[in-house]
């Protein structure tokens, strides 16, 4: 998304209608190269940068935690422990534009938030901030990429959960992806009521802090990408993430 120079491996925010229309382009460059894998929808979608290097892999599971590209700021692969993943717990998300407070899906998206907390813990996403909203046709603002071009990720990738019948009314807290079982770190907080395919995991509800996403979604953005979608104008910084374990 954004500029061309940002673009990498495109993660799909959306299909806002049936009739929307999908191209796909991937060109490999020499050894050490960046790869390049792009998908156009419209709206644009979400970008993630491949990289020609890769981790070392560990065991999968059944969240299907496995090594992938790109490594940015790589803090290893999970191992889930089911025991660990079923214990409830809040997140609170200190941006430089208020807290965001999310209730975790636990018991529904189980693989995402043990991903997430795993990250959490390990500080992924202290530093970094929000580099993408959309406010015409989805609305959406668009974390947890540590280089802050859209184009991140944690250095491993895991199964989708929790699709069934999913809908994104506003306060929802999704994965971001670049096709089935690709999530990674980024997600997306929706801002609206937004109409989306059942193809993004919901693994969390904001509980507290909507005003603070109303607030950056009405500053709106840079349209870099077309009306409606770019930076926002309200940068927005996370500055910690704090787990708050809650009871059952």
């Amino acid at each position: 998304m954004f500029k061309a120079r940002r673009s990498r491996l495109l993660i799909t925010v959306g299909t806002v209608t049936a009739a929307i229309a999908v191209a796909a382009t991937i060109t490999a460059g020499p050894a050490g190269s960046r790869t390049q894998t792009r998908y156009r929808l419209n709206p644009p979608n979400l970008h993630v940068r491949a990289t020609a290097r890769t981790p070392a892999a560990a065991a999968d599971d059944s969240c299907g935690y496995t090594a992938a590209i790109p490594a940015d700021r790589f803090k290893g692969i999970p191992v889930f422990n089911p025991t660990v993943a079923a214990q409830p717990f809040n997140v609170k998300l200190i941006t430089s534009q208020g807290v965001i407070t999310i209730q975790m899906l636990t018991s529904q998206a189980p693989c995402t938030t043990f991903s997430f907390r795993f990250l959490a813990k390990h500080h992924y996403f202290n530093a970094t901030h929000c580099h993408r909203l959309t406010t015409q046709g989805i609305y959406v603002l668009q974390c947890g990429d540590p280089t802050g071009t859209g184009a991140g990720g944690p250095g491993y990738k895991f199964n989708d959960e929790n699709l069934a019948g999913a809908t994104y009314p506003a306060g929802t807290v999704a994965m971001a992806n670049a096709g089935p079982n690709t999530n990674g770190s980024q997600f997306f907080f929706v801002t609206q009521d937004t109409q989306l395919s059942p193809d993004y995991t919901p693994f969390g509800t904001v509980i507290a802090g909507m005003s603070v996403l109303q607030k950056i979604a009405a500053a709106g953005d840079d349209q870099q990408n077309g009306p409606g979608d770019g930076y926002p104008n309200l940068h927005t910084r996370i500055q910690t993430v704090q787990i708050v374990p809650t009871k059952q």
